[in-house]
């Protein structure tokens, strides 16, 4: 399977980032068969698990903290037959450079 969880970063400064986390399917085409992603977010967030269904730049998810955790992802695809597929990745928060993406 081609597709991959990533993030991206912007330290705001005082120990605290707006991050976005994505899914990447390095130019498979992959994406094209999600329905929606599911994130489940460290259980200090308010509503920790979130389901995105807009395509757009990969079933973007937009938020801020102050840590990396680990980020699990659940892929839905249109498929009603396939089972979700789970991701997982480090998130990745630094402050040099003090924005960027994660491989």
């Amino acid at each position: 399977m081609a597709l991959k969880l990533k993030n991206s970063w912007f330290y705001k400064g005082d120990d605290w980032w707006d991050w976005e986390a994505f899914i990447d399917d390095e130019g498979s085409g992959e994406l094209s068969n999600v329905d929606y992603v599911e994130y489940v977010l460290h259980p200090t967030f308010p509503n920790p698990l979130r389901k995105i269904t807009n395509p757009q730049g990969g079933f973007r998810l937009k938020t801020s903290g102050w840590g990396p955790f680990y980020l699990k992802a659940f892929v839905h695809y249109k498929d009603v037959g396939k089972k979700p597929e789970p991701l997982e990745l480090l998130l990745k928060l630094h402050t040099d450079p003090m924005q960027g993406t994660s491989n």
